[in-house]
């Protein structure tokens, strides 16, 4: 290390030894001595002293125990660091007069307590009596004392001091040199009494106090009636509640509590009462050191009350306060401070009670999250005419308390009227467990998140912040409100550009700071018309094909069709039978919904066509005239089919129905006679294929 560096750092610490012997200087005096000489089964002979002292304990600081003989002599034992020492018997004299003092001393200097003048004779200081009796009714108490059973010693004076395990201070009794003592105050019944005595021998120092001497009073039958109320906790319904209650004050006990009597009413009139032994709950009692609470759910129960009892009788019926129905209100009717010892609820009646006179009491409870049914719970009653109520105990950093206000009415019906979430302290958030993007359009998007649970918020939720960034678009950045807590929650981002990659985050944030960033993209869609015209693109080179096929069919049509007539006894099929011509009729002429028919469409349903035979004789001569201008008149020896399958209905696409109705299409026997354009159209051509003329009438 650099040599400058060193003396640097012995300069630095000369300067703070110096700062502190300045500062610190001698210690503070010692408390002046208390001497005894301890008188047990056997009583001893030397003086033991001790004494208290304030010292800083960054500074080593010896003590010294010093008294000065009747000869003028000064002695002193050192007890280093202890702050008890002895004066062996070699070093005084009984019955004479010794000075005591304390020395402290440290490095910084040196301090003396005050002297104190004791008689060596009246030093003895016996043990703390022994209890050998008492009794319950009346309160009685016996003891001994060292002082009796030493031959050289007699019992001198002795004090009691008593109190009930309700009350905090002890009252006390100067008694004189007896053993024995009956309690003469006012006693309470069912209570356990407190004793404790000391005793001094005829000459000498009293004694330390005894031990504790615990009495039951006598018991009577328990007065009053339970605390009783429900558990639902957090976010559960009244079904899910159970019913727990406080357990009696001693005050009102009066004696050892043995057990509960539950009596529940359900929806249908039926009832049940349950005997619950506090030596046998069988599972259906759990209690701690203040509440119980009955392990069974209170759904279907419309009316539910306990008691308590003991040897002696038992207390009222307390009955369950059933809520009425109705939604609470929101959180802004009540306010919650609270810290690690300390949760206060105020909240304003002027809200909610235009009827304020019906109201008998008002209920505060509060819930921790995550706490099983009967635990983490408590309540307090109060009168109507209060506006507030403070709980003390032990809360939790970070953990979330459900607090709700309730009022009674003196019917026992209960109504919630507001409940609110606190905390303690506040810290960082959990990550938010979903985030999506829900839907996409070209200029706009939806996004939709869940909000984080409540045991993982780690504080109360202030808000959640959104962010977007893209290239065009730039960074923007949303607040969006965390109320209500529950449910999810969604932002549309307006004024986006079509086509675009953009890139989302989301934080919640507590008053603590934000917590982690959960992110997501997604790509804007094109815009509707640009969609449009690339559909009917992709339509036109899909059809591109079929027209051209269509094309290549009428040009074959047109170099004409065979003249000469052909029967034979042959299965021709019916097209009058079907609706596949009629239904690409319809579709041709519609020709907006015709081009925007989706590609995945299913093909049409194809009518079933009606075969016919028709027997027909070979023609001995042509069936038509020798102009060619009309039919010629058959002969005997030729009958010339009857042609119902003419180019004037492959045409005209005309149904069998209709040309039933319309008498069988009269007019319509003329044999077929083919024009110039047709001569060279096969027979299959002729019955199956539609002509130019056809798909342009169509």
């Amino acid at each position: 290390m650099d040599p400058e560096w060193l003396l640097l750092i012995l300069i630095g610490n000369m300067s703070i030894s110096f700062a502190l012997e300045g500062l610190l200087g001698p210690p503070y005096p010692p408390s002046k001595p208390e001497c005894h000489i301890p008188c047990d089964e056997i009583c001893g002979v030397d003086i033991h002293c001790n004494w208290n002292h304030r010292f800083d304990p960054r500074v080593s600081t010896n003590y010294s125990l010093h008294w000065e003989t009747a000869h003028n002599v000064v002695d002193h034992v050192n007890t280093g660091t202890s702050l008890s020492g002895l004066i062996g018997r070699e070093h005084f004299s009984m019955y004479s007069e010794l000075p005591v003092w304390v020395q402290a001393e440290s490095k910084y200097g040196s301090a003396k307590s005050q002297v104190v003048v004791f008689n060596t004779g009246n030093l003895v200081k016996p043990s703390p009596p022994i209890f050998t009796r008492s009794q319950q009714d009346p309160l009685e108490i016996s003891w001994k004392s060292i002082c009796n059973l030493q031959s050289h010693l007699s019992l001198g004076s002795c004090d009691v001091r008593f109190r009930n395990e309700v009350e905090q201070f002890w009252r006390e009794e100067e008694i004189g040199g007896q053993v024995n003592y009956e309690f003469s105050g006012p006693v309470r019944p069912g209570l356990v009494y407190e004793f404790q005595v000391r005793c001094s021998c005829a000459t000498g120092l009293k004694s330390n106090w005894s031990a504790t001497h615990k009495i039951m009073s006598f018991e009577t039958a328990p007065t009053g009636q339970i605390d009783v109320w429900k558990d639902c906790g957090v976010s559960a319904t009244n079904n899910d509640c159970v019913m727990t209650w406080k357990k009696i004050p001693i005050s009102q006990a009066h004696g050892q509590i043995l057990g509960y009597e539950v009596k529940l009413s359900s929806n249908h009139n039926m009832t049940e009462l349950v005997n619950i032994s506090i030596a046998e709950p069988r599972g259906l009692l759990v209690c701690d050191e203040h509440q119980c609470y009955l392990n069974s759910s209170l759904k279907s129960v419309s009316s539910a009350s306990v008691l308590a009892y003991n040897a002696h009788g038992a207390t009222m019926h307390s009955y369950l306060a059933i809520p009425e129905p109705g939604k609470a209100r929101g959180e802004d009717f009540i306010n919650v401070t609270m810290n690690t010892e300390n949760l206060t609820i105020s909240w304003d009646p002027s809200f909610w009670l235009p009827d304020a006179k019906s109201i008998d009491e008002y209920v505060v409870q509060y819930k921790q999250a995550g706490c099983h049914l009967g635990k983490g719970f408590d309540w307090i009653r109060v009168n109507k005419s209060c506006t507030s109520v403070t709980f003390t105990g032990q809360f939790e950093k970070y953990r979330p308390y459900q607090v709700s206000l309730f009022t009674v009415r003196a019917n026992q019906q209960s109504h919630h009227i507001s409940s609110v979430i606190g905390y303690s302290s506040h810290g960082i958030p959990a990550k938010v467990p979903l985030f999506k993007v829900n839907s996409i359009a070209a200029t706009h998007a939806t996004l939709l998140w869940e909000p984080v649970p409540l045991d993982m918020q780690n504080g109360l939720i202030l808000y959640y912040k959104i962010g977007i960034h893209g290239k065009t678009h730039g960074k923007t950045v949303y607040n969006v409100s965390a109320s209500p807590q529950d449910g999810n929650k969604t932002l549309e981002l307006l004024n986006l550009s079509a086509n675009q990659e953009y890139e989302v985050w989301i934080q919640a944030v507590t008053a603590a700071g934000p917590g982690a960033n959960v992110t997501t993209s997604f790509i804007t869609t094109q815009p509707e018309h640009l969609e449009l015209k690339s559909k009917s693109h992709l339509l036109a080179f899909l059809l591109l094909p079929a027209i051209i096929c269509c094309l290549l069919i009428l040009f074959s049509f047109h170099k004409g069709a065979d003249k000469a007539c052909l029967c034979i006894n042959e299965k021709v099929p019916d097209p009058y039978n079907s609706t596949i011509f009629k239904m690409t009729k319809y579709r041709m002429n519609d020709t907006i919904p015709w081009i925007w028919i989706p590609i995945n469409e299913p093909p049409p349903t194809m009518s079933i066509l009606e075969v016919v035979e028709i027997q027909c004789p070979v023609c001995e001569q042509d069936c038509l005239s020798e102009d060619q201008t009309r039919p010629a008149a058959p002969s005997k020896r030729c009958t010339c089919r009857t042609n119902r399958y003419s180019g004037d209905e492959y045409r005209e696409m005309v149904d069998s129905e209709e040309e039933k109705s319309a008498g069988g299409g009269a007019g319509r026997d003329d044999c077929w006679s083919s024009s110039e354009e047709e001569q060279d159209m096969s027979g299959y051509e002729q019955h199956f294929m539609p002509t130019a003329v056809d798909i342009l009438n169509a």
